[in-house]
């Protein structure tokens, strides 16, 4: 730390000198690299306390040096977090970047973007709401597990001893969730409840049938057999002594203190100062500063042009309009799944299917395989169709589709494909994978998490099945119109929550009015908007974002344009904010033009 505090002290040293002297110069190649070295050692620094900040990030990445501990949500620790933030945001304030490269620079641009955002989250208070249905603490700590290795005895020793400290982080989060309420920093009453009976089937099951017992099942053979009867009794005595009494009080405290004071209405402006939290919201999720109002209009646009593509399939199947079409396929057998399995069998059918047709779109091919498995059935009501979870830059952890197959009989089957290349390939599992082992990037850079690039990559990976010939029966195709549709919806359904002060009633009736998801995801995705506000616009804002640059490069390179090179180009800096992404392509079309890049793919890293 400290040698990092002298190069930049020499660093702001050599500016003044450079700044008076007459007539101005270049910066020497030396101070030039001097301050290099700074901004990547402070960048370094910043990393090493994320990873130790945030324990169960850094056993997702495969660094197990804090793998026995959970992050700390303390208030105390929350205002610690924001000192310390403050001051990396100065010192990467302090660097000159002049005469950097253009990815040095933009290095330290994004950083202090991020380290920014963060303090505007923390002073709107945002962590004063950690219990909701969706992903609160007691959601996150059971659903952590699948990305825990089970590899050797430490390893299960450090999960004991998380095991353990349960009691404390939902202690912790008690506390923050009891300042949240003196602040009137809410989540809806009605969802808090549900919340309450998440927290009860966590804590219901004894010993070896509970959530946490999963590493149980099968032991490696690294674990020697004298250690597993011991590691056994010790985890299930942990489960039943420590974890399930925790989540008991836990489930009382929202039940009896907490839930009852909940807000009354979905929307997110009824909490104090919610106008400036939906406007940070919108900021945060979609990496633009468009207007609500301008997000809602757009999505009434879309909504119309989809459904009009979605009523052409219709009548070529023989029905007169969408909405008949859409009640047939309600009660079609041929469209609804036969079982748990046949889901997950779908799924991975349509992903073996994508696997060699890569290489036509893409240079850059990820190397970490993905796997296919169901939603925990703790979670299965409120948890989404699907979702995925990133394996390990090294590969030694699949990237994982969880898929959601409880109530499979009113569960239908159209958009199983479309949604197989959203969560695995081309979509996340490419995008992250690829990401995370790019050798120019600085890890916060591989690992970067904004929500319009990644979710509108995933979305246009959706297309991408229909430009390589795919979604052959018409019907799914028309599931594919569906899920983009679902995507639109969501411009007009969380605005309109949240900023038009729309009730729940109107959200649900707009959603069935335009929409062929199933009863039980649409009664789920209504209730995920009003959780996240926010989240649901980065689907769309992204994929429009992605679709205009591809058609600005086709129309201004002509035959020099290849989808492999601009697909490599819009992955190739990671996930970024959509305005860098698009300068990003924009030097990129400008340096084909004048043969002073690339126009066809690469070679992977």
């Amino acid at each position: 730390m400290k040698l990092v505090s002298l190069l930049i002290c020499a660093s702001l040293m050599g500016s003044v000198a450079l700044a008076s002297a007459e007539p101005a110069a270049k910066p020497a190649q030396a101070d030039v690299a001097t301050r290099v070295k700074a901004l990547n050692a402070l960048l370094a620094e910043q990393w090493q306390h994320s990873l130790e900040n945030a324990p169960e990030f850094a056993t997702i990445l495969g660094d197990l040096r804090y793998n026995d501990r959970w992050s700390d949500t303390s208030l105390a620790h929350v205002a610690a977090e924001r000192k310390v933030t403050e001051g990396f945001l100065k010192r990467f304030e302090a660097i000159d970047t002049t005469g950097f490269s253009e990815e040095d620079k933009l290095n330290q641009q994004l950083m202090v973007r991020q380290l920014k955002d963060n303090l505007r989250g923390v002073d709107l208070k945002l962590y004063e709401m950690p219990l909701e249905q969706m992903s609160g603490i007691h959601l996150q700590l059971p659903g952590f597990v699948s990305s825990i290795p089970f590899d050797t005895t430490k390893q299960y020793e450090d999960y004991l001893a998380r095991l353990r400290a349960i009691p404390q982080v939902l202690e912790r989060a008690t506390a923050v969730a009891r300042q949240g309420m003196k602040d009137g920093m809410m989540p809806p009453r009605y969802l808090l409840e549900k919340v309450v009976v998440q927290i009860d089937n966590i804590a219901k099951p004894a010993g070896e049938e509970n959530a946490f017992a999963e590493p149980l099942k099968h032991f490696p053979d690294a674990v020697p057999q004298a250690d597993r009867k011991r590691l056994h009794d010790a985890i299930v005595a942990a489960i039943d002594n420590d974890v399930r009494p925790a989540y008991r009080k836990l489930g009382e405290f929202v039940a009896k203190d907490y839930a009852p004071h909940g807000r009354t209405q979905p929307g997110i402006w009824q909490l104090p100062n919610g106008d400036a939290i939906y406007r940070y919201d919108v900021e945060q999720m979609t990496t633009t500063k468009e207007s609500p109002e301008h997000i809602h209009e757009l999505g009434l646009a879309e909504v119309k042009r989809i459904e009009a593509e979605m009523t052409a399939i219709a009548k070529a199947q023989g029905y007169k309009d969408l909405a008949s079409f859409r009640e047939a396929l309600k009660t079609d057998p041929k469209v609804h799944p036969t079982s748990r399995e046949d889901i997950l069998n779908r799924y991975r059918g349509y992903i073996a299917q994508m696997q060699p047709e890569l290489p036509k779109l893409f240079g850059l091919l990820p190397k970490t395989k993905v796997e296919v498995l169901p939603v925990e059935a703790y979670r299965e009501k409120e948890a989404p169709g699907a979702e995925y979870h990133q394996g390990t830059p090294d590969g030694s952890r699949p990237g994982q589709v969880y898929v959601n197959t409880g109530d499979f009989a009113n569960r239908t089957t159209p958009t199983i494909e479309s949604t197989a290349y959203h969560e695995a390939i081309p979509g996340h599992h490419m995008q992250i994978s690829i990401a995370q082992t790019l050798p120019a990037l600085p890890p916060f850079r591989q690992q970067a998490g904004y929500t319009a690039y990644i979710e509108g990559w995933a979305l246009y990976a959706e297309r991408l099945g229909k430009d390589i010939g795919f979604y052959k029966d018409p019907i799914s195709d028309y599931g594919r119109l569906s899920d983009e549709l679902l995507r639109a919806n969501r411009l007009v359904l969380d605005t309109g929550v949240h900023y038009k002060h729309w009730t729940r009633q109107q959200m649900v009736d707009f959603f069935h009015a335009h929409s062929s998801q199933d009863e039980p995801d649409l009664q789920a995705e209504t209730d995920r908007y009003v959780t996240w506000p926010g989240q649901a616009l980065a689907y769309k804002m992204g994929q429009l974002k992605i679709l205009e640059l591809r058609e600005r490069a086709k129309k201004t390179l002509g035959n020099k344009f290849d989808i492999r090179a601009f697909h490599d180009e819009i992955l190739g800096g990671g996930a970024l904010p959509l305005d860098v992404l698009e300068a990003r392509a924009d030097a990129w079309i400008t340096a084909v033009q004048a043969g002073k890049a690339p126009a066809h793919p690469v070679a992977a890293p």
